[in-house]
């Protein structure tokens, strides 16, 4: 099979952390891994077409496709009282329920809000990195952020014991 000339070393060497971007989007791994092989495959498509570093191209069709993918998808998940039980984090300061507690709130969020803060924070991208990447204006992204950190210093199971709001 022939591929355009830098795909594969493109896919072998930045594929870790674009699943990880994925992943923070999905918060599922085979979610994850099926979104950034969609993406990769729309990518090859216009490989020929990608100017300079193609990582910001397929981080835009990751997000892209990860927001229209939900408005087309039924949520079949059910909600539940019953947690399973947390187990022994590495780190004293911050536990397993932390951890949970902050992947409820992100799940809460509004998906461009999550895609803000996955790409400010999790990816470290600069404002003007992350507007590129979604299609927006830096002052979008800043109060798309800011109203994001908002929702979670609101939110009552983010909030760590022992923390004023």
């Amino acid at each position: 099979m022939i591929t355009p000339e830098g795909f594969d070393d493109f896919v072998a060497t930045r594929s870790p952390r674009l699943l990880r971007t994925a992943f923070l989007l999905t918060r599922d791994w085979a979610l994850a891994e099926d979104l950034l092989q969609t993406a990769l495959a729309r990518a090859w498509e216009a490989w020929r077409r990608v100017e300079g570093d193609p990582e910001p191209y397929v981080r835009r069709i990751i997000v892209n496709t990860y927001a229209s993918s939900w408005r087309r998808r039924w949520r079949g998940e059910l909600p539940t009282a019953d947690l399973p039980e947390s187990g022994e984090c590495a780190d004293p300061y911050q536990t397993v329920d932390d951890r949970e507690r902050l992947w409820r709130a992100l799940g809460g969020l509004p998906r461009r809000q999550r895609a803000v803060l996955v790409l400010r924070y999790f990816e470290d991208l600069s404002e003007i990195e992350t507007a590129e990447t979604l299609g927006c204006s830096v002052g979008t992204v800043k109060s798309q952020a800011s109203r994001a950190l908002a929702k979670l210093r609101l939110d009552e199971t983010f909030a760590p014991e022992g923390v004023r709001q």
